[in-house]
């Protein structure tokens, strides 16, 4: 399991403010047999100073610059072609990671043979301000469950190449991570938890998921305009969305 690379994808755009936690989240994991492939959307911030600073430091961190604002699923695509690793892994640019989050998802992907896993997770403020909030996702879901709801926060999520090759983001402009676990279960049965909180998510104020009358429209559009699916069948999910959206609360 050690000998087996781990590409951690992280989009990054104005990230100065958070970037050095985030870096620093990975560098303290368990498992150190991985490369974090940092890819900036065309910052106008610090932020590439800071990272420049850590490539310097360690060669497993490197910085692809893009030359003009593309948004993240052109980032996350260049540095998912980009990657050498078997396992991809993401991570944006405000969140953090538990130490033993790598170690102990690899070693569970490696147990049972599973192409695709995802984590719990907490929640924090844009202030880093933990909210007491813990996102706990079911055991598993396959592709029709998913479509109810998106219950994969991308920092948790890691596929296999090794089993289902590379496999991209769709280029739209939001629920793009919702988009590639979406295609992935086209191709596997299920995604499975871990069923640990391994990771953190920063709620930023200005965030498509503090407004949740946004999120179901960017939903309604990937399930008519990717997916493919008639507007009856996009309704359909889409209250079933909200649904979802309610129960929780």
């Amino acid at each position: 399991m050690k000998n087996n690379l781990i590409s951690i994808i992280t989009p990054s755009y104005k990230s100065e403010k958070f970037i050095t936690e985030t870096i620093e989240s990975v560098l303290t994991q368990y498992y150190h047999n991985w490369e974090m492939i940092i890819v900036d959307d065309f910052s106008s911030d610090n932020s590439n100073i800071i990272i420049e600073k850590y490539c310097k430091q360690d060669h497993r961190i490197r910085l692809i610059k893009l030359e003009k604002n593309s948004g993240p699923a052109v980032a996350r695509n260049k540095a998912i072609k980009e990657a050498k690793g078997r396992y991809i892994a993401f991570l944006d640019a405000d969140d953090l990671w538990y130490p033993q989050k790598l170690e102990k998802q690899i070693q569970f992907m490696s147990d049972n043979n599973y192409e695709l896993t995802y984590t719990n997770y907490e929640t924090m403020n844009e202030d880093g301000k933990n909210l007491n909030n813990i996102i706990k996702s079911p055991s598993k879901l396959n592709y029709k469950q998913l479509l109810k709801a998106n219950k994969i926060g991308c920092l948790s999520a890691i596929y296999d190449t090794h089993k289902i090759g590379k496999v991209y983001m769709p280029l739209i402009k939001k629920r793009q991570d919702f988009g590639l676990w979406l295609k992935i279960l086209k191709k596997v049965d299920f995604a499975y938890n871990v069923n640990e909180v391994l990771g953190t998510y920063r709620i930023m104020s200005n965030s498509v998921s503090s407004n949740k009358i946004d999120l179901l429209k960017y939903n309604y559009s990937l399930f008519r305009n990717y997916e493919k699916f008639s507007r009856i069948k996009s309704l359909y999910y889409l209250v079933w969305n909200i649904y979802m959206k309610v129960m929780k609360k």
